[in-house]
């Protein structure tokens, strides 16, 4: 095996790994962000809340939505893919000893773009999960506070 096959197989490995590792980030901030919804919406319904609070804490509530949607784009399948499972299904066994045994560059390049998508809807979900976040406090502050 030749040098470049073996840092070829490394690449591989190391793209899909990082697939996961974003994967795994993506489920822990969609199960945090469910809970802060449900947290905030149970807290939040039987509290007086001013017009300043409502308004807060409703675009702090809109935010996490939006960053839910991009966590569940993010882990999304991708069905009509050309890398993995749904090309192996409709090939052949040779055809898919023949695809991983001379396109693996193509597969890496592929998965790594995959991957760059999927860290992006990450970044922005904890963007605006952070901002939600800070809204739902500024809520909770000027409920506590009374603000008119």
């Amino acid at each position: 095996m030749s040098t470049t096959d073996r840092n070829l197989i490394a690449a591989h490995a190391e793209v899909k790994a990082e697939i996961a590792r974003t994967d795994t980030k993506t489920a822990l901030l969609l199960a945090f962000v469910g809970a802060v919804l449900a947290g905030t919406w149970t807290v939040a319904r039987d509290l007086p809340l001013n017009l300043a609070a409502v308004v807060a804490g409703g675009l702090g509530l809109a935010l996490l939505v939006a960053a839910a949607g991009l966590l569940l784009r993010s882990v999304r399948p991708n069905l009509g893919g050309r890398h993995g499972f749904p090309l192996w299904a409709t090939l052949t066994p040779e055809e898919i000893t023949a695809a991983v045994a001379g396109d693996l560059a193509a597969d890496v390049a592929g998965l790594s773009r995959l991957a760059v998508a999927k860290f992006r809807c990450l970044r922005r979900a904890v963007d605006l999960t952070m901002t939600g976040g800070a809204l739902l406090i500024l809520a909770a502050l000027l409920t506590a506070g009374g603000a008119r």
